[in-house]
């Protein structure tokens, strides 16, 4: 039966993200591709969500989520972002920090609206902005460290440009919006009315003593943004599908109506873990950013070792390299080729650029015991040979 799909999924395509996955998979090799995360999750984390159960939390809860888990984020955003929110009514639990960004273009944008989205940009954004009808306009970053420049923003911005993301520290650059940066934003969000919707899933991962700024935090911004942050980075909880989002309460209000429709609610018991391990003390996460710096530089390190050019990242758990002087045809090519001859999986550029910009460099995630990573710098080295 030759059943038509929907026109709306006419633009998306499988990620490279799966395909690199299932072939590191089918040859046994080390997978740096995928950001899977796979450290141990803390066991005040662990251990809440086991007791949650235990308690009988196993049924649905509101679909902006338990009160417990609210108000120990309206404590966090307190002392860590410098944010005063209403738990009851300026937060939403959601499944994971996708589900809130889905949750977000659905609640608060119509087909046709444009919205800027800044390259290198995190796949699941784009296919969910093609998803719900929505116009991407691409911003494209300068490499190597990826500045903002004000004339370029503006000069993507059309009659009917609505909205803005903003991903710091960002999947794949690693780049971190500074301050001055975010009031250029304010200043072009201002002028053109634009909703400004931050992705801050990596806001703990931040090296060098660089310090995480939350958008909504700047000059005018707090009423025109929508803060998207989560805990599957912070507490190595990929699979358990936990995110949330922030807003005034007009805007969040709109936004768990549609959460509610698209998910019901984020899972009971495993909510009540991450209220838990929010209570972790300070040292947890700054301990956090010193494991994951030391295991940036094993990996950049390493891939300088190989002959590639690491662009360093100042927060997130991933690099980009160049790889343009191997002379491979595009970066699809090569990283089958790498993998092939390394049994180092990673993720093409081209899956986060539009345009030809990606064809020269490949992504490399570095959540990993360190052990593993130094096996893999070690694979890697057989490039120069």
């Amino acid at each position: 039966m030759n059943f038509p799909l929907a026109q709306r999924i006419a633009e998306l395509q499988p990620s490279d993200i799966r395909l690199m996955s299932r072939e590191c998979e089918r040859r046994g090799g080390i997978n740096l591709g995928q950001g899977l995360g796979d450290l141990p999750t803390p066991p005040l984390v662990r251990d809440g969500a086991i007791e949650a159960i235990l308690a009988g939390h196993n049924t649905y809860t509101a679909p902006e989520g338990v009160l417990p888990l609210r108000l120990a984020i309206a404590g966090k955003l307190l002392r860590d972002n410098g944010l005063s929110v209403d738990p009851e009514r300026e937060i939403v639990i959601s499944s994971g920090t996708t589900g809130a960004f889905a949750a977000t273009l659905t609640a608060l944008l119509n087909p046709g609206d444009g919205i800027v989205l800044m390259e290198p940009y995190y796949g699941y954004h784009l296919n969910t902005i093609l998803l719900n009808g929505l116009e991407p306009q691409f911003l494209t970053l300068r490499q190597p460290d990826f500045a903002l420049d004000e004339a370029a923003l503006r000069a993507v911005i059309r009659p009917y440009t609505r909205a803005l993301v903003v991903c710091t520290p960002s999947n794949p650059s690693g780049k971190m919006f500074d301050a001055d940066e975010l009031a250029l934003i304010g200043r072009v969000a201002d002028e053109h009315d634009l909703l400004v919707i931050s992705d801050e899933i990596y806001e703990y991962i931040s090296y060098d003593g660089r310090s995480h700024i939350s958008p909504a935090t700047v000059d005018r911004l707090g009423k025109r943004t929508v803060s998207i942050m989560g805990f599957s980075k912070t507490f190595s909880i990929t699979g358990w599908r936990l995110g949330y989002a922030v807003a005034e309460a007009r805007l969040a209000n709109a936004i768990n109506l549609v959460n509610d429709l698209l998910y019901v609610c984020a899972p009971s018991p495993l909510q009540y873990g991450v209220a838990a391990g929010l209570q972790a003390p300070p040292e947890y996460f700054q301990h956090l950013r010193d494991d994951y710096q030391r295991k940036r530089d094993i990996l950049c390190n390493g891939l300088h070792e190989a002959g590639l050019t690491p662009l360093v990242p100042q927060g997130a758990y991933y690099v980009l390299a160049d790889i343009g002087h191997l002379g491979f045809a595009d970066a699809k090519t090569a990283a089958l080729a790498i993998l092939e001859q390394t049994g180092v999986a990673s993720i093409p550029g081209s899956s986060f650029y539009r345009g030809s910009e990606g064809e020269r460099l490949l992504r490399f995630c570095f959540a990993k015991d360190d052990a593993t990573l130094h096996e893999a710098v070690k694979r890697l080295r057989q490039l120069r040979a």
